[in-house]
């Protein structure tokens, strides 16, 4: 007598022709959604460019390196918001990547049991505050601080260097607006950051500490490395949110149509720029040119993006060729 596999499907030809149409049936809407999110991406894009026809074909790339902004003489340039734009999310990261991995380090490592989870729902409420609650407190908070004190204490003592000069008593510029973006990013950061960290197994870390390594030698070498993919991938979103931010930023920047010459000067995004002038607008071509520098503004954003995935991808081919 023979004895039948126990692992041997007994499901019937009908089952597996059901299972067949139900694998197909899935694949072809995940496919729908992959593509369709692709399809808004495009249709994006193709709407700005068709809206920002008429200054394209006026102006073409010169565009992108004239520094006036003058509707009353209808020269229009980019240059001095890409400028605005990308200093202050630069700014912005320089201030919130550190204080995000650390506090992150903080509540996956060293925070106790009962603290943890307070600090991560909190941490997470921040995240869903409207952009506009921080720009208005920033105003009415973080604008009078740096009027009174931390401007006047950067001109004195960084005043030499040229980053730092321009009137102190005015609170409303690009280092403030800088300030209020590492205040948004912070949360989106750390929690992506504490989720790649808590990833990190648990065998690792005891490794380190069985060889004798120090907690600032675990971080380094066994939790950092092992979580950068998603470190990573919370400093990208942070820094698509800086790129991005409008209502905030229009509120403490101080919206001049100026190449920042220094952290305490007024400046302006591509956002706030939209922001303020969308609706406001009297030539027939400011309308086309704002909506070229959406356009510009979702191709920086692009481009950050995929070096930001570039940037990773060679990171972690170099991880693996060290750990060979």
């Amino acid at each position: 007598m023979t004895r039948g596999n126990p692992f041997r499907s007994h499901s019937s030809p009908r089952t597996h022709k059901a299972s067949r149409w139900g694998d197909r049936i899935f694949l072809v809407l995940t496919g729908i959604g992959a593509a369709g999110v692709v399809a808004v991406l495009v249709a994006v894009g193709v709407i700005l460019y068709y809206g920002a026809l008429p200054i394209i074909d006026r102006d073409g790339l010169s565009f992108l390196t004239n520094r006036v902004w003058n509707p009353e003489f209808n020269v229009y340039g980019i240059v001095p918001f890409a400028a605005g734009t990308l200093l202050t999310s630069a700014i912005a990261l320089l201030i919130s990547v550190p204080l995000s991995i650390g506090a992150a380090l903080f509540l996956t490592q060293h925070a106790p049991q009962w603290l943890r989870e307070p600090i991560a729902q909190v941490v997470q409420m921040l995240a869903a505050i409207p952009s506009v609650i921080f720009g208005f407190w920033g105003l009415i908070v973080i604008v009078p601080v740096m009027a009174s004190t931390v401007n006047p204490a950067l001109a004195r003592y960084l005043g030499w260097t040229g980053a730092f000069g321009g009137p102190t008593d005015i609170g409303t510029n690009v280092l403030t607006a800088s300030v209020v973006l590492a205040i948004m990013t912070v949360p989106t950061i750390t929690a992506l950051s504490k989720d790649s960290i808590m990833a990190v197994p648990r065998t690792q870390t005891e490794a380190a500490i069985s060889l004798g390594a120090t907690d600032w030698e675990v971080a380094r070498k066994a939790v950092l490395p092992y979580a950068r993919g998603g470190i990573v991938a919370g400093i990208v979103l942070g820094l698509g949110r800086a790129l991005g931010e409008t209502m905030a930023v229009t509120l403490v920047i101080g919206n001049a149509n100026v190449i920042p010459n220094s952290f305490l000067g007024p400046g302006q995004t591509i956002a706030s720029l939209i922001a303020n002038d969308f609706f406001e607008n009297f030539d027939p071509l400011e309308r086309p040119a704002l909506v070229y520098a959406a356009l510009v503004l979702l191709v920086i954003t692009l481009a950050v993006n995929v070096g930001a995935r570039f940037l990773l991808a060679r990171f972690q081919r170099g991880m693996g060729e060290k750990v060979e």
